[in-house]
């Protein structure tokens, strides 16, 4: 059985479909953790990915 869990986001099926309302949620929970302004614009489930990644380095979260 193939491994995805660390498949590059740009690579995902649905990566251009709109962000989940989760994706979204955790956002602005990490922009507050790291002192920044959530994302104004609607993002992609891929560019939310990407963002959620930074923003957990940002908020020191990283894993």
């Amino acid at each position: 059985m193939a491994d995805n869990t660390g498949k590059d986001p740009k690579d995902w099926v649905s990566g251009n479909d709109p962000m989940t309302g989760a994706q979204e949620s955790y956002l602005k929970t990490l922009a507050e953790q790291a002192r920044q302004t959530p994302p104004e614009q609607d993002l992609t489930k891929a560019e939310a990915s990407e963002l959620i990644d930074k923003m957990r380095q940002k908020a020191g979260l990283e894993e």
